[in-house]
């Protein structure tokens, strides 16, 4: 019976994504028009559409601070990614301009790999040559003033540790570029929806933990990207363990 419910519940949830993503399509159309501004204008859209979804679908998400200071900077934000609800918890987290990495594969998702495409740097990994493309238009944005955020794992972690191992790309460019790296963790995504259970979307909470940031001053060559990975790797897992194993009050 539980299994029914969820299932008739995840259908619920995604024929409301539906119907909202096809309100937000003209808006972005037009956005996608106006450079910088209307990208930030797509994003803005998007954390509405993920607002209006989280509330009538039940979802109740909520920032948590480790940072001793709340100054808004450039980062390069980066974070775990167990679900394909890590992508609204993402856009209802963020307080700033920002660009996503996102995989190429999800612009071939009819209307909704158009908003993605107008949304996202894309990367698609299969040659050399594209991904250098993809990162090289990541620090293109940083130039604008603009954050960047990096799944740096990749692809969703199954291996059912903490996190998967590290790509250099984020590493790479807080290197070159002097950009802080701001690790956040999404501590509830892999319980509202398992990668491998579309039809078991649960609502409840949906929790953001902005740990501290880390300055990368000290690192400055290319010798430094994989000591530069191992101290955010360990950070991002041990803080995944702690909250785990005591999950904040809120």
């Amino acid at each position: 019976m539980k299994k029914i419910l969820l299932a008739i519940y995840s259908v619920y949830a995604l024929i409301v994504f539906i119907i909202l993503m096809f309100f937000a399509f003209p808006f972005v159309a037009i956005a996608s028009f106006f450079g910088k501004e209307g990208g930030d204008g797509v994003y803005t859209i998007a954390k509405l559409w993920g607002i209006i979804w989280y509330v009538l679908i039940g979802i109740h998400h909520k920032n948590y601070y480790e940072l001793t200071s709340t100054q808004k900077r450039q980062y390069i934000f980066v974070a775990n990614h167990s679900s394909y609800m890590d992508i609204p918890a993402l856009v209802r987290c963020m307080q700033q301009p920002y660009r996503v990495l996102g995989k190429y594969e999800m612009v071939k998702i009819p209307v909704f790999g158009f908003i993605y495409k107008c949304a996202v740097i894309l990367v698609d990994r299969s040659s050399a040559e594209k991904r250098a493309k993809s990162f090289q238009e990541l620090k293109h944005a940083l130039t604008q003033g603009l954050s960047i955020f990096i799944f740096p794992e990749g692809t969703f972690n199954e291996t059912g540790k903490p996190l998967k191992e590290f790509y250099d790309g984020a590493f790479r460019i807080a290197i070159e570029t002097q950009t802080p790296i701001q690790p956040i963790i999404f501590l509830d995504t892999i319980k509202r929806l398992p990668p491998e259970h579309l039809l078991q979307l649960t609502p409840g909470k949906s929790r953001a933990i902005f740990l501290e940031p880390i300055e990368v001053s000290n690192y400055t060559t290319t010798n430094d990207i994989n000591i530069l990975k191992k101290i955010v790797y360990q950070k991002m897992e041990a803080a995944i363990v702690q909250y785990r194993t005591h999950p904040p009050m809120f």
